[in-house]
């Protein structure tokens, strides 16, 4: 998919701040993060929705989800984690690579967790700073 942000990342065609990769997915920090850490895991082939995908990949994707979610739990020292997945334009899906939203939260950011605060733009030095506290904690819980 030659327009896809999320195929280019894959192939190291654009840049990203890569916290975690095996043979099926990639996670990396999202640009616009609603808290720092906020991480997107990604399988590695292109498939527009979790619809698309065969169920034996969602599982394994999912496992990838569960030990990125740890890193950055760790790393960040959230008081929570929420996971997300939007397959559509209807459920605010932007980039149509099926991905999955890890984003730390914290008992000062929203009412009850259940509201988003808004994005914010993260620079290159957080990323790169935030990616390596990730890709150390996820090292520890191995």
């Amino acid at each position: 998919m030659e327009h896809c942000i999320f195929c280019k990342i894959i192939e190291r065609k654009a840049h990203s701040t890569i916290v975690y990769e095996d043979q099926l997915s990639l996670a990396f920090l999202d640009h616009f993060p609603i808290n720092s850490g906020h991480t997107l895991v990604v399988p590695k082939k292109h498939y527009a929705t979790m619809q698309d995908m065969p169920e034996e990949e969602v599982g394994r994707l999912f496992a990838a989800v569960a030990k990125v979610m740890k890193g950055v739990h760790s790393a960040t020292r959230a008081d929570g984690i929420n996971i997300g997945q939007s397959n559509g334009a209807a459920a605010s899906q932007e980039v149509f690579h099926m991905h999955v939203h890890i984003i730390p939260r914290f008992s000062h950011d929203s009412k009850g967790g259940m509201t988003f605060p808004e994005r914010k733009r993260a620079t290159l030095a957080e990323r790169e700073e935030m990616g390596r506290a990730i890709h150390e904690a996820l090292g520890k819980n191995a």
